[in-house]
């Protein structure tokens, strides 16, 4: 994985910053029911999804920033497929966490195997983090998979620690990958 000007890069995709007008490709898979199925947000209206997209940009902004959100690109078509964060959590203590989204189009190619690994590489080597923590849904067999692949372990389960939509409390499993991991994986 290599970073630079704003992006990170290996052989099939690259993350990049977003810009104002990647609203319209957010909008493409975030309208989409079955993609808000295990989060606590419905389908986005276009307006939400501007919304979205100008937060990412004024937290681009912030000092010190916390927050790096990136599109998700296939080099091959340029098409932007998804989005992957990470977040400082803690800066005494070293520690964020990662969470990525992609268009449903796209599900089961290694699309968002391949951004979580990169958004662990990006935390480790440029922001220096020691601990990188992910949560999922219970349900979302998809999502374990992903963070079992990009090499974070199961830690354990929070319950009812998310008010979904509906009302109800959802439980999340916790993951997460140590800087000492790393070497373990292959980035790129």
């Amino acid at each position: 994985m290599e970073w630079n000007s704003g992006s990170l890069n290996n052989e099939r995709l690259y993350l990049r910053e977003f810009n104002e007008s990647d609203w319209v490709g957010v909008h493409r898979y975030a309208s989409q029911d079955i993609v808000s199925k295990y989060q606590v947000w419905d389908s986005n209206s276009e307006e939400e999804t501007k919304t979205f997209v100008n937060q990412i940009l004024k937290d681009k902004l912030k000092k010190p920033r916390t927050r790096y959100v990136f599109a998700i690109i296939i080099k091959k078509d340029d098409a932007l497929v998804g989005a992957g964060e990470i977040n400082i959590r803690d800066f005494l203590n070293k520690s964020g966490d990662i969470a990525y989204i992609v268009n449903p189009m796209y599900w089961g190619k290694g699309i968002a195997t391949e951004a979580a690994k990169m958004l662990i590489g990006f935390g480790f080597e440029k922001l220096n983090l020691h601990r990188i923590t992910a949560y999922c849904n219970p349900d979302n067999l998809g999502s374990k998979r992903v963070l079992e692949k990009a090499g974070l372990t199961q830690e354990g389960k929070l319950r009812e620690n998310l008010l979904m939509k509906n009302g109800d409390w959802r439980d999340s499993l916790v993951y997460s990958i140590l800087d000492k991991g790393k070497r373990q994986i292959n980035y790129t």
